[in-house]
């Protein structure tokens, strides 16, 4: 028999900070590769391009970004986690990218530490996701508490995370997840603005991806294998011996991001797709709209230059925009919707 410990305050901004921390400082990466090394582009040597004029925009859930490029929900509740996002905000917001703010929880909890989450004041035109738990539903959470993250920081979408492994092996884990799909969809129906559901790193099935779209869920994050791995974060932090082997047992957990893309893809050709999940660089993003998603979202790779730096942060940016661009130009795509038209052939490998 499972008991459930409510968390305390400090306990939960202990948690956000050693997150933090290890995903800096320590090698957290799934066993598994993102499956995207099977994929390449067909090149072409003679694009009847000019590469300055190439269009590498798109407009989703009425906002207009310069590139495809999500900085995904990662951190808040903390000071330290207040700066980096202040940081990843305003580069955001300089450079038309979307982005996710970590989970809102502590920030509705103790309401001075949502602070470090509002950060539409350093980036007022960009698309920006507020974020909850799913499971938090079943923990006395409501709609009126998912209304409050998104109004609290002037979010225009409320991301709802899946991380059933993750709690699994967390101390007092909040491991109760029955009857979930039911509260998504109320959330969904009474929300004024789209909701996505994302996992956190082990990917989404198609099987699950279909219950969710049919829960009126506006975008799926698939957030699959292949990156950091929480499973590997969490064996970092806990002193049990039980949880700590249990934790390393899972580092090759989980469905890789291109082929939980391709697979949802395939089934549901119509739905908003968002790929993460070890994505590293502006071929990864490109590799992954060919294959059906709209957005490509990265979180460690920002965190870590924005922990150095705003001007590593910056310069990250900079070189996804020129490897993505690099991209259309090289497959002779004058925007995203020709590059999602471009031969994109698997490897045999």
């Amino acid at each position: 028999m499972y008991t459930i410990t409510v968390k305390s305050k400090n306990e939960t901004s202990e948690r956000k900070g050693d997150h933090i921390e290890i995903n800096i400082s320590k090698e957290v990466s799934s066993g598994l590769t993102t499956g995207l090394e099977k994929y390449r582009f067909i090149h072409c040597a003679l694009p009847e391009l000019n590469f300055s004029k190439i269009d590498t925009s798109i407009t989703i859930f009425n906002r207009k970004l310069g590139h495809p490029f999500l900085i995904s929900s990662m951190t808040g509740g903390t000071k330290k986690a207040g700066q980096l996002n202040q940081l990843l905000a305003e580069a955001a917001q300089e450079y038309q990218l979307a982005m996710g703010v970590g989970s809102q929880r502590i920030g509705l909890e103790d309401w001075d530490r949502m602070e470090s989450f509002n950060v539409r004041e350093f980036a007022p035109d960009i698309l920006l996701f507020a974020n909850l738990g799913a499971v938090q539903l079943n923990y006395s959470y409501a709609i009126d508490d998912c209304k409050r993250a998104v109004e609290s920081i002037r979010a225009d979408g409320l991301i709802l995370h899946l991380n059933p492994l993750q709690e699994a092996l967390m101390e007092n884990g909040d491991v109760n997840f029955s009857g979930l799909l039911q509260k998504i969809e109320q959330v969904s129906s009474n929300l004024s603005v789209p909701v996505v559901v994302k996992e956190v790193g082990w990917g989404i099935s198609v099987e699950a991806a279909g219950k969710l779209l049919n829960a009126g869920v506006a975008a799926i994050d698939v957030a699959g294998a292949g990156g950091t791995s929480w499973s590997e974060v969490e064996m970092h932090r806990t002193k049990d011996d039980v949880l700590k082997n249990t934790s390393a047992a899972f580092r090759d957990w989980g469905i890789p991001t291109a082929e939980a893309i391709v697979d949802i893809h395939r089934e549901y050709s119509n739905a908003i797709l968002i790929a993460s999940g070890g994505l590293r660089n502006g071929i990864d993003i490109a590799k992954c709209i060919a294959l059906g998603a709209s957005l490509g979202g990265l979180a460690r790779e920002f965190l870590i230059s924005a922990a150095k730096s705003e001007e590593k942060l910056h310069e990250k940016i900079r070189i996804l925009s020129r490897q993505f661009r690099t991209v259309l130009f090289t497959t002779g795509s004058k925007n995203i919707e020709e590059l999602r038209n471009r031969k994109i052939e698997s490897i045999q490998q």
